[in-house]
């Protein structure tokens, strides 16, 4: 008989809060219930992307988000008094939530609670989606344990300018009670939940290009090539100040550049994605702290393009990604796994660069069956030393050839380049590429530091003091890609000549006009969008090193079973 019987399923609710433990806002309750990995993105994680319907609830809530009204205390209400108050904030340790109300109508010891909505009303049977009636529930739920009495609550849909009245019954108590709960439970796991599959809630997600479900779960072998990212074009560009003793101020909306406390050029903050700073540049505090209120890195270079570090408010609050670096970094394992993969990616993508781009008859199919068996070697190897040796070796071989993709013209004009220097670089082609680096290693930082990593953390680049060893391995697939093919294009379209370099004391560097050109030519590089060769839609480089950042804090978090590379065809 027992076996016949149905089991009961007994409710697990959460421990009641301490005073360590963070409340959970309303608002996670309902994304957790629209979607329990876009919770633990924002939750626990700390990551967020505004969107166009993000801006649009803003707009939406600038009248409810302005205290208004008073809501008296539960035993000081008068039975027949009526009141209104705006963006009441309460607690309940019990339940171990927060909600800011947008309004509270009273009605004596009854209240109502009323949620403003931007979009129009659903035409669904209880007239309003799941998740919104559920973050609905808990306000009243916050409300009745401060002891007013409150049966139903209200959605205020600003799109249609309707009103859906949502009915507080077991069943809606019992489902909040149980994602309230489930939340807590999916936070202190620590262990992200699974990307939605081929989701209708995806596209408009403000963080898909921050989860990537469709990416990872085509990695994962799904099957579904992953739909393009839909994802806000951002137009902000970094801003270059190289002249010497400029001054960089912050004046309402824009930042303003002064050279010799004369104004030279005014960019609004909302068109800045960074500010890099060549030599000696001063910039106010006022405008320091509006770049940190908007996340916009400030990065330092000398005058010579050497990349010094860069300045960045809080930081971002993904610890757990961070863990996981870190943890990584300590096993020689994961650390080889990395170091092979982004090694193999270099050599494969300098060898399809230098088959694109050779002058005059096609290379030799010895030459490039030897980068293919350089790369065939990053596979086999078992220690990160050999894999340097035949990195150091397939570099040699690279850099060797690489004055065939050259432009040749008149002997005395044209570009030479027999083999690679630095430190001081030695001849213009050493300079360029040199100064490309750099700029790709602040690139790279900057870009991890804004996705939650430690830039100066590396796998196969060992820690040193001052170095981003993360930032030095990740460029290495894009060295060729970006950086060299930068140097290319400068040099074959006539973008840098000869007159754009000075020299000294065996040193050769670029000139501030030369130096101006390079960086819009490197910069015109990163916009340029390519067909990417794993996911199949069209993607600017800008964007596929976030991808990249993004795909390793998967791989890292046991997501992905290998870390992608990028790696042209």
């Amino acid at each position: 008989m027992l076996e016949d019987s149905p089991q009961i399923e007994l409710p697990l609710p959460f421990p009641v809060t301490t005073g360590d433990t963070p409340l959970l806002p309303a608002r996670m309750v309902n994304e957790y219930e629209y979607c329990p990995r876009l919770a633990y993105l924002e939750w626990v994680q700390g990551e967020w992307a505004e969107s166009g319907d993000t801006t649009e609830g803003k707009y939406v809530h600038r009248r409810v988000d302005k205290p208004g009204g008073s809501l008296p205390e539960a035993e000081d209400v008068e039975p027949d008094a009526r009141f209104h108050a705006r963006s009441v904030t309460l607690s309940s340790t019990r339940l171990g939530i927060i909600a800011k109300m947008d309004l509270i109508e009273g009605d004596g010891m009854t209240v109502t609670p009323v949620d403003y909505k931007h979009g129009k009303r659903p035409h669904v049977a209880k007239g309003a989606y799941d998740p919104e009636r559920i973050q609905l529930c808990v306000q009243g739920m916050i409300l009745e344990e401060h002891g007013y009495q409150c049966a139903a609550g209200v959605l205020y849909f600003a799109g249609s300018r309707e009103r859906v009245t949502v009915e507080f019954d077991a069943e809606l108590r019992e489902r909040t009670l149980a994602a309230v709960n489930g939340l807590r439970f999916v936070a202190v796991a620590g262990q992200m939940p699974p990307p939605l599959e081929d989701s209708p809630k995806c596209p408009r997600c403000s963080l898909v290009g921050i989860c990537l479900p469709d990416e990872v779960n085509f990695l994962r072998n799904s099957g579904i090539s992953p739909r393009p990212l839909a994802v806000g074009s951002d137009n902000a560009l970094p801003l270059y100040v190289q002249a010497h003793s400029a001054s960089v101020r912050k004046a309402g909306e824009t930042l303003e550049v002064s050279v010799d406390d004369k104004k030279v050029s005014t960019v609004r903050l909302i068109d800045v994605s960074q500010l890099v700073l060549m030599g000696n540049v001063y910039v106010t505090t006022p405008t320091l702290h509006e770049l940190m209120r908007r996340e916009i890195p400030i990065s330092w270079h000398s005058f010579g393009g050497w990349f010094l570090g860069h300045t960045i408010g809080n930081g971002h609050k993904n610890v757990e990604l961070r863990t996981a670096q870190y943890q990584g970094s300590f096993d020689e394992q994961v650390c080889l796994r990395i170091a092979k993969s982004v090694t193999r990616a270099k050599i494969q993508n300098c060898r399809t660069l230098m088959r694109r781009n050779w002058r005059g008859d096609e290379p030799s199919d010895d030459l490039m069956a030897e980068f293919r068996r350089d790369a065939e070697q990053c596979e086999r190897t078992s220690n990160l030393e050999t894999l340097l040796g035949i990195e150091g070796q397939s570099a040699a071989r690279y850099f060797r050839n690489f004055r065939y993709m050259l432009k040749r013209e008149d002997e005395d004009i044209s570009f030479d380049f027999t083999t690679r220097n630095r430190r001081p670089p030695t001849d213009p082609v050493n300079a360029l590429l040199s100064y490309a680096y750099s700029l790709l290693a602040r690139t790279w930082t900057v870009t991890l530091a804004a996705v939650g990593f430690d830039p100066y953390r590396g796998f196969y680049h060992q820690p040193r003091y001052g170095r981003p060893a993360l930032a030095l391995d990740l460029m290495e697939p894009f060295r060729p890609l970006l950086a060299d093919s930068t140097v290319l294009m400068a040099i074959n379209n006539g973008e840098i000549k000869l007159n754009d370099f000075v020299a000294a004391a065996g040193s050769v560097n670029l000139n501030p006009d030369g130096r101006k050109r390079f960086i819009a030519a490197y910069e015109r590089r990163l916009s340029q969008e390519v067909t990417h060769p794993t996911f199949g839609y069209r993607i600017s480089y800008r964007r596929i090193l976030e991808v990249q950042a993004r795909l390793l804090g998967r791989f890292l978090a046991g997501e992905l079973f290998e870390f992608p590379q990028f790696v042209t065809r």
